[in-house]
């Protein structure tokens, strides 16, 4: 099985143009050697609970049918006692003694060696380059090789892809060459759980020698676990991450302090950490240290990553708070959708102030603000539904909620949308139906402009390039694990739609669809599943206006 469940851009310019290899010095070592610990701990505690639980449960149960205690725990016994005689020929007990007690018992270390004798003909070289099974030849020409394959240009564009595959977990960073249509996997970085929110930071998180006003190209990672991971972009092999946001960082920060007694971890939700799965993240642009997170625990919290810390939680939701953005001018307002099907728009400054809330028909999915005009906002929900609302026009409670207008743009739920950033009025919805619909929204309305089967599955992530270079690109990825860049400025419909916006070209322009294969664009073309449809033809259906 292989999904991929959320992705998103790396705009140009911020990837280093040859990332480093992971160093793998002592004092990474010390700091990796202290969080398997701490994981072994962790381990060590769950299962003890799981144990104290299940001799409770026995103890509770009906005694009448069972034998009685005393032939239990003689049956325990014998088992301990038939393990111990198995163990007893490879003396654990004295398994960290010293050398010397081997010596004294006759046993002579070297002799475990074949051959010990030998071991005074070894030959030295002074220098490595004399040792030919050190040293091979052409190896400078090998490392100029993998540092080429690893370079970044400044035309490149990187996709970062959080996949499942075989119940592992990784996060994949794609290079996207917009001009030669190709995208490949640079590296990829393990994680410890189903990724479920993936956002771009650029800030140079957790480095020492790092300057906290200087460029970063960091990706924050929200999974099933309650900790959040900061991974560098810019150093590829890495084995842990530069910063944990969580219960997992302060554990890590007690771990250089034995004396401190662990704390278990804390199911109860608190102001500190996350007690459940992190559902959505969202990086202020304009303040850089600023993460927010929404979490199944039903909070928002706000992290400062200089600190690695949170700065405030926030409780505006009465169930699990799934989507988040961040206003693109008041860079203090944040606007969160949850479950409980309301929409929050808060400003992060005045907690205990009362937030304007809007309702929606069902469980939210995702919260967009319009980025050519933020006074207005976009809420997608499960019925699939588009909600467009004026944040001006605050409803007395959340039933009383009027929108601007809505569109029921698919059957089923809308599992992503985006608002392009560079084109105006440019929409795309996908969903668990697999069909991927681009919008064209103007003063009267949205009008659907062509609707696609990529064959990624069922669509969980739609997300627009950052760049002017490549406005048109779609990014799409689902269930089957596949991405694909869609260039919508080749298609048809797209090209009638936006004229205004698109070059003109001479001669019939052919659909780019760039995935990791080539046979999977051909394929698709072939396959003949597109579907289109003009404005004209689907601007009456699907969308009623609420305006008086």
């Amino acid at each position: 099985m292989s999904m991929i469940t959320a992705t998103t851009w790396v705009p140009r310019g911020f990837a280093a143009p040859f990332p480093n290899k992971f160093v793998f010095d002592e004092e990474e070592y010390e700091r990796i050697a202290k969080l398997a610990e701490l994981q072994i701990e962790d381990a060590r505690e769950d299962l003890e609970e799981a144990q104290k639980a299940e001799n409770e449960g026995t103890e509770k149960g009906d005694t009448s049918s069972k034998p009685p205690k005393s032939t239990g725990s003689t049956k325990e016994s014998k088992s301990h006692e038939v393990e111990d005689d198995d163990l007893k020929e490879y003396d654990l007990e004295h398994y960290d003694d010293d050398d010397d007690k081997n010596q004294e018992g006759g046993m002579d270390t070297m002799a475990m060696f074949g051959n010990a004798g030998n071991l005074k003909s070894l030959v030295y070289h002074e220098s490595n380059d004399e040792d030919p099974y050190i040293t091979m030849p052409g190896q400078d020409d090998d490392e100029d090789d993998d540092r080429e394959d690893l370079q970044i240009l400044a035309t490149d564009n990187l996709v970062l892809a959080a996949r499942i595959e075989d119940e592992v977990a990784h996060l994949e960073v794609y290079v996207y060459e917009d001009e030669a249509d190709n995208l490949y996997v640079h590296h990829d970085i393990m994680l410890p759980a189903i990724p479920l929110a993936v956002e771009w930071v650029n800030l140079p998180v957790g480095k020492p020698d790092g300057s906290k006003d200087g460029q970063g190209n960091t990706v924050a990672i929200g999974t099933m676990d309650p900790d959040i991971e900061l991974w560098d972009l810019d150093t590829v092999d890495c084995m842990y991450p530069n910063a944990v946001l969580g219960q997992g960082a302060q554990d890590g920060n007690k771990a250089d302090n034995p004396k401190k007694k662990r704390k278990k971890k804390s199911k109860k939700v608190n102001d500190d950490y996350h007690v459940d799965a992190v559902l959505s993240l969202a990086a202020n642009r304009h303040h850089r240290n600023l993460l927010a997170s929404a979490s199944a625990d039903k909070t928002v919290k706000l992290w400062d990553l200089n600190t690695a810390k949170c700065a405030k939680s926030y409780s505006y939701h009465t169930d699990k708070v799934c989507s988040l953005a961040w206003h693109p001018k008041e860079s203090t307002v944040l606007l969160s959708g949850s479950y409980d099907r309301t929409v929050v728009a808060a400003d992060m400054r005045a907690p205990d102030a009362k937030a304007p809330r809007w309702g929606v028909e069902s469980d939210v999915e995702t919260v967009r603000w319009d980025p050519h005009d933020p006074n207005f906002f976009y809420v997608s929900t499960e019925n699939g539904v588009i909600h467009y609302h004026d944040a001006r026009l605050a409803p007395t409670q959340p039933s009383k909620s009027k929108p601007i207008w809505t569109l029921q743009a698919h059957d089923e739920s809308i599992s992503s949308f985006d608002i392009n950033p560079i084109i105006p009025g440019f929409l795309a919805t996908g969903s668990t139906d697999k069909t991927v619909k681009l919008w064209n929204i103007q003063a009267s309305g949205p009008s659907m402009v062509v609707s696609r089967n990529l064959d990624v599955g069922k669509v969980f992530s739609t997300t627009f390039g950052p760049d002017k270079e490549v406005g048109f690109r779609l990014a799409v990825a689902g269930s089957k694990g596949s991405v694909q860049i869609w260039d919508t400025s080749t298609n048809a419909a797209v090209r009638a739609a936006f004229a205004t916006k698109i070059a003109p070209a001479n001669g019939e322009v052919k659909e780019r669809l760039v995935g990791l294969q080539e046979e999977e664009t051909d394929s698709d073309s072939e396959e003949g599943e597109d579907e289109e449809a003009s404005g004209e033809e689907a601007g009456a259906e699907g969308w009623e206006s609420m305006e008086e």
